[in-house]
């Protein structure tokens, strides 16, 4: 998993895309800490938006998907294997373990790992950028990617942590990116129909679901868009049409998703 060639693109480039993405996560972060700092004493026992989690499941959680991605820029800056988590047990556990941490202990957790990702990703040459690496679940991805794995992570869970951040808040480069990629992977998805998509206010157009159709189209912002297909909204701000009819509701009438795991 060491090959620097295997990714197919070059070394400044796969760096450059990586910088790019790391501006991101450190504008994501700020907004995520300063949303948690204005927690009260006693918000993270309260309910996530995130079923069975609790605030401070998701704060533990994103402090340990940091840790656990530095052990990925640990494999590719020497070369050697480091396992994104130790095991599946070891990664509930931590979460486990650190979701009922008071306030002040959460927030200089989550603060002291991010630093410890940017640390980390700032250390390694372009070469290592282009490295494979084997996410815990098992599929392989190229380095570069890390950053906006990790942004992902901050700008999901930041709306799942259900503080005040909403969807509407995601920058547009994200919510576009995201669409994107969604989409892609849900396109040709056996039993879903299908569903012909189109971001009003960048004009981005994409499809989900089986070949046949699409039986609906989808129109509505980009960020309402991303928040239906990453399972952060059942369909508000969206308008769906059958045949060229306007339906009503779009919530009755929008296919349930197949879990992105």
């Amino acid at each position: 998993m060491t090959d620097p060639a295997s990714a197919g693109i070059p070394p400044e480039e796969a760096a450059a895309r990586a910088a790019e993405s790391l501006k991101a996560v450190a504008e994501g972060t700020g907004h995520l800490l300063r949303t948690v700092a204005d927690l009260g004493p006693d918000a993270l026992g309260g309910p996530s938006a995130l079923p069975g989690w609790t605030r401070g499941h998701v704060l533990a959680h994103l402090s340990r998907n940091a840790d656990s991605l530095v052990n990925l820029l640990e494999t590719a800056r020497t070369g050697v294997d480091v396992p994104q988590y130790a095991s599946p047990e070891a990664r509930e556990q931590g979460i486990r373990d650190g979701a009922g941490r008071p306030l002040d202990e959460q927030l200089a957790d989550l603060r002291r790992s991010s630093e410890r990702l940017a640390a980390a990703a700032e250390s390694l040459p372009d070469t290592a950028w282009t490295v494979p690496l084997r996410h815990r679940t098992g599929y392989v991805f190229p380095a570069y990617d890390v950053p906006w794995k990790r942004l992902m992570e901050v700008e999901y869970h930041h709306v799942d942590l259900d503080a005040g951040y909403t969807p509407a808040h995601w920058p547009e480069s994200f919510a576009s990116a995201e669409l994107a990629r969604l989409a892609a992977r849900l396109d040709g998805a056996e039993g879903l129909p299908g569903v012909a998509l189109t971001a009003e206010d960048t004009g981005t157009r994409a499809r989900i679901g089986e070949p046949a159709g699409p039986e609906l189209a989808v129109e509505g912002p980009v960020r309402a868009l991303t928040a239906w297909l990453s399972g952060r909204s059942d369909g508000d701000g969206l308008q769906v049409h059958r045949a060229g009819v306007l339906l009503p509701d779009p919530r009755t009438v929008l296919p349930q998703l197949p879990p992105l795991n």
